[in-house]
């Protein structure tokens, strides 16, 4: 089974987009052309799919194009929702003035 090319770079594009700076939401907030927010189910069951039909192969190059920026617009939606929510996490378990990390796995 071939891959296509763009899902291959859109596989190491996801795996770096996790240093990417934090969504400022006071920007979007102003910004007339920013769509709004999708859930985070929405956006990753999405994204599954852009990524099934470009693992798929056999695409026009512009479709893999249009395909490959939509992943990239989804993962960073998806990206953001999940650090918005570590976020949320780390300020209910707060302690003694100091955020602790979350971690799933402490008793």
């Amino acid at each position: 089974s071939r891959q296509n090319p763009a899902a291959r770079q859109f596989s190491a594009a996801s795996a770096r987009s996790r240093a990417a700076p934090r969504y400022n939401t006071r920007m979007a907030e102003n910004d007339p052309s920013v769509r709004p927010v999708e859930s985070f189910e929405s956006c990753l069951d999405e994204l599954e799919k852009v990524v099934k039909e470009l693992e798929s192969g056999d695409l026009p190059l512009e479709r893999s194009l249009e395909l490959f920026e939509r992943g990239m617009s989804l993962s960073d939606a998806c990206r953001r929702q999940l650090e918005a929510a570590e976020t949320r996490v780390e300020i209910i378990v707060r302690k003694d003035g100091k955020t602790e990390p979350f971690r799933p796995d402490k008793p």
